[in-house]
């Protein structure tokens, strides 16, 4: 994936998350649920894109 491609998806899913802080009611527990959610989300995408998720399967703790 090109690198102008993730910044692109990473703008989109920026403004879409501030868009929905902004103008959507909702309480503040489910705000900061929201938020993290998306946040660990767009991580997982990221190791996944860079291929560094892949070689986290790899290692195992034990036998």
């Amino acid at each position: 994936m090109p690198l102008i491609q993730v910044v692109i998806v990473l703008v989109v899913v920026g403004v879409l998350l501030w868009l929905v802080n902004r103008f959507i009611p909702m309480a503040g527990s489910i705000k900061t649920i929201l938020n993290a959610v998306v946040v660990i989300a767009v991580i997982l995408w990221l190791l996944n894109v860079f291929g560094l998720l892949s070689s986290l399967s790899t290692i195992r703790v034990g036998k």
